[in-house]
């Protein structure tokens, strides 16, 4: 059991029999009246974000998630296929459960996929990926003015920003958590 006075962001925990993870927390002691603790989460099934003030000794279950690390296989048009790569069990994934993540990964990348009772529920791409650029416009000599982006289409179709002098077909590093561009490729 946790209360509501222990929450961090990352935290998990069970309200009305459904998991939870802690987005933003804050503990507010008022001049008058009883301590209280704001918090913003997010219900991990549905995705649904809520802010509700909690008193501080509060009771919850800690929700027991899971995670696996598994090897994307393909895309069949409906469904994404991973593989436990010490099992060798295949696991079908819909977009939602994959939405996010789906757009910096490649065939055979290896991604962690998230468990709750034994359900999977969502899908994370590394934090830093190496992808190809396929298509991207050329940059114009001698126009070098700083901070000047163009848009650069990946090798798994996801359109980013890059500085202007980067060329197609160089392998450039990108934040999958933001999108951002962070330089070219060190391999």
């Amino acid at each position: 059991m946790i209360t509501a006075g222990d929450f961090r962001k990352g935290m998990t925990f069970e309200l009305n029999g459904e998991p939870h993870v802690v987005l933003d927390f804050q503990h507010v002691k008022p001049g008058k009246g009883a301590a209280f603790v704001r918090t913003k989460y997010r219900n991990i099934i549905t995705g649904a974000t809520r802010e509700e003030a909690f008193n501080p000794s509060e009771k919850f279950n800690q929700a027991h998630i899971d995670t696996k690390t598994m090897q994307y296989l393909y895309n069949d048009g409906e469904l994404y296929y991973f593989m436990d790569e010490e099992t060798f069990e295949q696991i079908p994934l819909g977009y939602e459960e994959v939405e996010d993540a789906i757009k910096w990964i490649r065939e055979n990348d290896e991604v962690t996929i998230r468990f709750y009772e034994g359900k999977p529920f969502e899908v994370d791409a590394a934090n830093f990926v190496d992808l190809v650029v396929t298509e991207t416009e050329p940059g114009v000599k001698g126009d070098t003015a700083t901070n000047v982006t163009k848009a650069a289409t990946v090798e798994t179709g996801t359109v980013v920003q890059v500085p202007i002098f980067i060329e197609e077909g160089e392998k450039i590093q990108i934040d999958t958590r933001t999108g951002e561009y962070l330089g070219r490729s060190k391999e």
